[in-house]
């Protein structure tokens, strides 16, 4: 690999008519074997994106290049992208070999290469003897395979998924991810894949982008997204966040609505803004001796508002002197106070 990204979108942007929805001056490079996952509220501009790199909306200004190749004014069919679309967009009277082999034949390939091609496509997703099945004989889960083996069948320059789990049921949409994850890996092809599924591009990314109004927030492998978020944005869109708004309160300490919380060293003048994250399973449920005085340093007593089973683990949310807090805990016991460590407080820039 020479370091050339498979894919870079520079400065791009593009507005609908109305001049509000779009995206707006985003850059992202996608490097080859990388599996980029863009995620953000709904009309925060995902699919846009994948538009302006497919070809099928105009950069009004910026560029999209294609293993270096400048391709902002090239026509879609020259991009050489492949694309898998949420409704699988196979074609109902055709046999699933020739679904598959359908990129192939609008190139011209000669019919005997077309289906040795499609049925090496089908075995590599699993779909071996298959090939002269309807895609109406297929599953949800088998018909989205089949449009992936379409997808790659004419070794695109870049994968590009949107919202393709989406349709599914959850067992089958958790063995997909895997699927899709073992198959881009082994072609060693850049890919985009588009959600609003926040396990899924967990689970599935080698890094995450993250959108809001058209604007790039993030662009982060996904440990580091969810660590350290941006902001209170990202922080409350990837996983469960508490986000509390206090002022400072010393060198070490801040003021918030559950109280005061002791906290890493600060530079922050007395009384300035803070914003800080607490993520829910950091905060852990203590027992408290009323006879032993006053609560530990970030001791706080609590009184549970919500309490979801979820078999291994519970989601509570507390009230807590005048806020709230949401907590993930495996006990089962009651709980009347939690602790939070110093060290699981994050600063994160006040809005």
């Amino acid at each position: 690999m020479d370091g050339t990204p498979s894919v870079r979108i520079a400065s791009a942007s593009f507005t609908y008519p109305g001049g509000k929805a779009g995206v707006f001056d985003v850059s992202l490079d996608i490097a080859p074997g990388e599996l980029v996952v863009c995620i953000g509220p709904s009309g925060c501009g995902k699919t846009t994106l994948l538009k302006l790199i497919a070809g099928f909306l105009p950069c009004a200004s910026g560029r999209v290049l294609l293993d270096g190749e400048d391709v902002t004014g090239v026509a879609v069919r020259e991009r050489q992208c492949g694309i898998v679309f949420q409704s699988y967009a196979l074609f109902p009277h055709m046999r699933v070999w020739e679904n598959v082999a359908y990129p192939l034949r609008v190139r011209g390939v000669a019919s005997g290469e077309r289906r040795r091609r499609a049925g090496e496509m089908l075995e590599m997703v699993g779909l071996g003897g298959y090939g002269e099945r309807l895609p109406a004989a297929l599953s949800g889960g088998q018909q989205q395979r089949v449009a992936l083996a379409r997808a790659l069948v004419f070794k695109p320059r870049v994968l590009l998924l949107d919202e393709p789990l989406s349709a599914l049921d959850a067992a089958t949409r958790v063995s997909m991810r895997d699927e899709i994850r073992r198959i881009q890996k082994q072609q060693n092809i850049a890919a985009l894949l588009i959600t609003h599924d926040q396990d899924e591009a967990l689970s599935l990314a080698d890094r995450i982008a993250i959108l809001r109004d058209g604007r790039l927030v993030q662009a982060a492998p996904p440990r580091e997204m969810y660590d350290r978020p941006a902001d209170g944005f990202v922080a409350g869109f990837i996983g469960r966040a508490n986000l509390l708004d206090g002022t400072a309160a010393g060198p070490d300490a801040v003021d918030t609505p559950i109280g005061r919380l002791a906290t890493a060293g600060h530079a922050l003048a007395e009384g300035a803004a803070v914003r800080l994250l607490v993520r829910p399973e950091k905060i852990a449920p203590v027992r408290v001796d009323p006879a032993a005085g006053a609560p530990g340093e970030n001791d706080f007593a609590v009184r549970v508002l919500h309490d979801r089973f979820f078999g291994a683990s519970r989601e509570v949310e507390l009230a807590v002197g005048h806020g709230f807090l949401k907590i993930d805990t495996a006990s089962r016991e009651d709980i009347t106070h939690v602790h939070i460590p110093r060290e699981a407080v994050q600063f994160l820039p006040v809005a």
